[in-house]
């Protein structure tokens, strides 16, 4: 039975709170397969790109307070998976505004282009990979992996979507296959203080919500097979070093020493932030 596409508007107060049970992993209502297919990064749109991470950045300065950690960590140069835990609305909006390259194509759930007809046309013109969450999406996979063999960098948030605990939730299976099949390096950010009660909550009250963006160290994926195991083990392997990346109590599924094993993918179903 389809869950609820929305995204969660009261996560929990206590970070990294799973206690109860979570609901399953979202399925999108509509698909639309012609609207998935890799962005052409012509100057226009990195022009436009530029832009929108500047003002970005102008906003977050206004209404937040941001520290950023580990920018020497970010390549010079693709291809790279970037990937990272996902709070809330906030963390796109961190990622846009402190990640150096207009060369970033994000995967990005296709629910929010026929719900929301402003930020759908906003992602459009920055250029994003449309994925049907909860099915199988080769035309994404096939996007996101002609992007990595051209040199740029792929984001995505392995949870599938915005954390109802607080904490980080089981990963899929997409970021680790297409790490593997590509041969990519993968790049770990972890944000703490996005969460959309912390943010809306402070802004209302006038106070400036504190948010934190840690990049960590590139690494690779010790495997010699592509298969379900080595997918399986590839995103314990990447949840784990996103764990690194923020504060214990951030961990939620991945804290301590013993990682949950992964949700097995059904056909490498792509899950997107």
């Amino acid at each position: 039975m389809p869950t609820s596409t929305s995204t969660p508007s009261n996560p929990s107060e206590n970070p990294g709170d799973s206690s109860g049970t979570l609901s399953e992993k979202p399925r999108t209502n509509y698909i639309q397969p012609q609207m998935t297919r890799l962005p052409a990064l012509t100057p226009w749109r990195r022009l436009f790109r530029g832009c929108l991470g500047r003002f970005a950045r102008l906003i977050l300065s206004l209404l937040c307070r941001v520290d950023v950690k580990g920018l020497e960590n970010f390549p010079a140069q693709g291809p790279a998976l970037i990937v990272f835990n996902h709070l809330g609305d906030a963390d796109v909006v961190v990622g846009l505004a402190y990640l150096p390259s207009c060369a970033i194509q994000a995967l990005a759930k296709i629910d929010l282009y026929v719900e929301y007809p402003l930020i759908g046309w906003l992602m459009e013109a920055y250029g994003v990979i449309w994925v049907h969450r909860g099915v199988p999406d080769r035309r994404a996979l096939r996007a996101a992996l002609d992007a990595l063999q051209r040199g740029q960098f792929v984001a995505i948030a392995p949870e599938g979507r915005e954390s109802l605990s607080g904490g980080l939730e089981e990963g899929t299976g997409g970021a680790a296959y297409l790490a593997l099949k590509s041969g990519a390096a993968i790049l770990p950010v972890g944000v703490t203080g996005t969460a959309n009660a912390n943010v809306y909550g402070n802004l209302k009250r006038l106070r400036k919500p504190e948010i934190t963006l840690q990049v960590g160290k590139l690494f690779n994926l010790d495997e010699n097979e592509l298969n379900r195991e080595a997918v399986q083990r590839g995103t314990e392997k990447i949840m784990e070093k996103i764990a690194e990346q923020i504060p214990a109590e951030y961990r939620g599924a991945y804290k301590g020493s013993s990682f949950v094993q992964p949700t097995p993918p059904d056909s490498y179903t792509l899950h997107k932030f």
